[in-house]
């Protein structure tokens, strides 16, 4: 659930209230919108920044609540506690971002051309009340998040990668279990060659190894098939944890870094930055809300299944052809099943010379 809200509200907000309002003044070099839009979008730009990192790092400690202690996770992670943890995430946002509105201002200056244009801009009192504002900002939406993020999405993937080693001894254990059972003893004996023993077992002991190394091949295929693919859905849970942290501080590492800069020297960052590499900074930023949805959606094998049955409800005609082949394919592997290895020959036979669709 707050997964959904991340990525419906948030990111959407993120959307639809920081990006036209920044992209537009910049390529008019003037913010066409008024005072009272001045003093909300500033408001709600903080608010979808703030919301969009508090649900991160909310997400990431309830992944390794449930991931390190399954138990415990399943007494308190509630639809309940999800809404809980949604209202208090834009509470704290609401409440955090209030000194923005108070702040935002809309300036106007001279143009070159002798028209009037006009920037919404923050202006503090004095400069240690902007420094410290900037400072905090980096500390609690920037580098506690982060840390928060790192150190949770690292003991999951450390209980991860230990579950997969336990997964692969036990895997070899099993394997040396079954090819010990099916092999002789390494001895010395009068009736050999002097090299191998083979060890005398009952008859009925024989029978049943015979009779268990038949059925053992179907049984420990769909064994085998679910733990590598355990351990393969393991290993993309790694991956995607260490995606989400390296992709939160390349976003926002450079804005909250440029924002104190210009907060302690604002003449020297504006030198540097002005043009193309402050524009780029700020599409660096709002590209997590492209990510997010990419990261925890769509490397979601079950919600790309999902995604794909979706969109093949569009294709009816096709749809509905497929499926009539694959029903023809099954009936005729069924029909092959029931008459024996000649007619399977047969129909391989014929298959293979239709060639590719």
């Amino acid at each position: 659930l707050i997964i959904v809200v991340l990525t419906v509200n948030n990111d959407l907000m993120l959307v639809v209230f920081c990006m036209p309002f920044t992209l537009i003044p910049s390529i008019l070099k003037d913010f066409i919108f008024g005072a009272i839009m001045c003093k909300i979008v500033t408001y709600l730009m903080g608010i979808s920044v703030s919301i969009s990192t508090f649900s991160l790092v909310a997400i990431a400690i309830e992944r390794y609540s449930a991931i390190c202690n399954p138990l415990k996770s399943r007494v308190w992670q509630t639809r309940s506690h999800a809404y809980r943890v949604i209202a208090a995430t834009w509470l704290m946002a609401i409440i955090i971002m209030i000194p923005y509105p108070v702040v935002s201002h809309l300036d106007s200056f001279p143009r070159p051309d002798n028209t009037t244009a006009h920037q919404c801009r923050h202006k503090w009192p004095v400069a240690v009340a902007k420094q410290s504002w900037y400072v905090l900002l980096l500390l609690i939406l920037f580098a506690i998040p982060g840390v928060v993020m790192s150190v949770a999405y690292g003991l999951i993937s450390r209980e991860l990668y230990r579950g997969i080693q336990f997964e692969m001894g036990h895997k070899k254990d099993s394997t040396d279990v079954k090819n010990g059972l099916t092999s002789t003893m390494s001895c010395g004996s009068d009736d050999g060659d002097g090299c191998y023993v083979n060890v005398q077992r009952p008859y009925s002991l024989e029978m049943s190894a015979m009779s268990a190394s038949v059925k053992r091949p179907r049984a420990d295929r769909p064994r085998s098939n679910t733990s590598e693919a355990k351990l393969e859905a393991k290993k993309r849970v790694i991956r995607m944890l260490v995606v989400i942290v390296v992709l939160f501080f390349l976003c926002w590492m450079p804005l909250y870094c440029i924002n104190t800069w210009r907060a302690f020297d604002d003449n020297s960052a504006k030198k540097a930055l002005s043009g193309t590499p402050i524009a780029f900074i700020h599409l660096l930023s709002y590209t997590s809300a492209c990510v997010n949805p990419i990261i925890y959606c769509f490397m979601n094998t079950r919600f790309r299944k999902a995604l794909l049955a979706m969109f093949s409800c569009c294709a009816g005609p096709c749809r509905h052809h497929r499926r009539r082949h694959r029903r023809g394919l099954r009936d005729n592997e069924e029909d092959v099943t029931a008459m024996g290895p000649s007619m399977s020959k047969f129909s391989y036979t014929t298959v293979s010379t239709m060639g590719t669709c």
